[in-house]
């Protein structure tokens, strides 16, 4: 059975040979770039410089020889331009802060502080504040708080925001996704998946406009989330800005891809903490249901691609509702947060929703278990989603730098039945 044929009967909620399995193709399942160094070397294969095409979580690319090695099923496609405006080409060397050299675009442009800290700016400027920081022993990128003092501060949605919701695909972008779909369609049998993201209304990871050179309005995390409450109408402006240009990039990306894609990751918004909702239901279904159920819609009547949803947390109070709203696939399915037991979700919602994830909890499995626990805890947690289908095998959320190399070892053969 070839990849796309094993996640098309998934999808659909038909038993494959076995659990399709995502290893990096996706903005949430993807992996540190110092944990994949690590990984290439345990599988023996050799020295090469990664690509860092994901700054702020500092993913790196799978080569050719790396993902014949862990049998994905699963390819991304993802925009030529990184979240902080300038372009993945043109790769340079750049060496980390903890002595590892990797390749970064040309415009990956950078100032160091006397403490070591690393700062990145939007669109390569460095005449303004730096969007964001990595510290000398990190191994990440953090936005940097650019919010301005609100004081007196008019709040006008289409001011604040424009050129972060205004502007649909250029046709750079569409050629890009063109052209590297067209290819990997023909030269591989891997399921394609468009790492779209525009329907992520309120996504924290876009809020702070990272690549904006000078963000205007609500730009950090604490002003965000009394937003609704404190002024509903203009969040409500941004999210249909959001709306209609991300219903602009759904056609024009279609028209670029059109069947070739599998699955649309759609939103990237976290609606959940640990122990249970980071925003109510009832505020869920005034502010982002009506727009999802819209995007949804579109592409479910235009388009054969499936909807994925990422959230992590504890997320089931949401899920009657994101089922209404068509969401098609769920992911990470954080099984150690409050109410989300394996068992449960999959006898309440295995037959309308697809579970992406699921598997080890990498927040102590992962770090602190052994290789066989490991092995175990995701044949287990795999043998309960997979029955029927409905189940794409992963990691739960993007691989974290300091997991023993043997715990993911362990983690791959799991998910491939090895």
């Amino acid at each position: 059975m070839t990849s796309r044929e094993r996640v098309k009967l998934a999808l659909n909620h038909k038993q494959p040979d076995r659990a399709p399995f995502d290893f990096g193709s996706g903005l949430a399942t993807g992996i540190n770039v110092y944990e994949l160094i690590e990984l290439r070397k345990a599988y023996g294969l050799e020295e090469r410089l990664i690509r860092v095409f994901e700054p702020f979580m500092f993913l790196g690319e799978l080569d050719d020889d790396l993902i014949e090695k862990v049998q994905t099923d699963f390819l991304g496609i993802v925009s030529p331009i990184s979240l902080l405006g300038y372009q993945n080409k043109d790769w340079k060397e750049w060496t980390t802060p903890k002595g590892i050299k990797v390749l970064v675009g040309k415009g990956f442009t950078y100032t160091v502080g006397e403490d070591g800290m690393v700062y990145l700016f939007a669109k390569s400027n460095v005449m303004t504040k730096p969007a964001a920081r990595m510290p000398a022993c990190g191994v990440y990128f953090d936005h940097t708080d650019r919010q301005g003092d609100l004081t007196d501060h008019v709040f006008d949605a289409r001011a604040d925001y424009a050129g972060q919701y205004t502007e649909p695909y250029s046709d750079l972008e569409l050629r890009h996704f063109e052209e590297q779909t067209d290819y990997l369609y023909k030269h591989t049998d891997k399921a394609l998946v468009f790492n779209f993201g525009m329907g992520g209304f309120g996504d924290f990871f876009h809020i702070p406009g990272p690549s904006l050179e000078e963000p205007r309005g609500i730009r950090n995390l604490e002003t965000w989330l009394m937003a609704p409450y404190e002024h509903p109408e203009y969040v409500k402006e941004i999210f249909q800005m959001q709306y209609e240009v991300a219903l602009e990039d759904l056609k024009l990306a279609y028209q670029a891809m059109g069947d070739r894609i599998e699955v649309v990751a759609v939103s990237g918004t976290d609606f959940g903490t640990q122990l249970g909702p980071m925003v109510s239901v009832d505020l869920y279904r005034e502010f982002f249901k009506p727009l999802h159920t819209k995007l949804h819609d579109w592409i479910h009547k235009n388009t054969p691609w499936k909807v994925f949803f990422h959230s992590c947390g504890s997320v089931h109070h949401f899920f009657d509702d994101f089922i209404e709203a068509g969401v098609d696939c769920i992911n990470p399915v954080q099984v150690s947060a409050a109410g989300m037991d394996p068992q449960t979700l999959k006898d309440k919602f295995g037959n309308k929703l697809v579970f992406w994830g699921g598997t080890v909890d990498p927040q102590s499995t992962m770090v602190n278990g052994t290789p066989e626990e490991v092995y175990e805890t995701a044949k287990k947690n795999i043998g309960i989603f997979n029955k029927n289908g409905g189940f794409i095998a992963s990691h739960i959320h993007n691989v974290q730098p300091y997991v023993p190399v043997e715990n993911l070892t362990a983690f791959i053969d799991a998910c491939t039945g090895r």
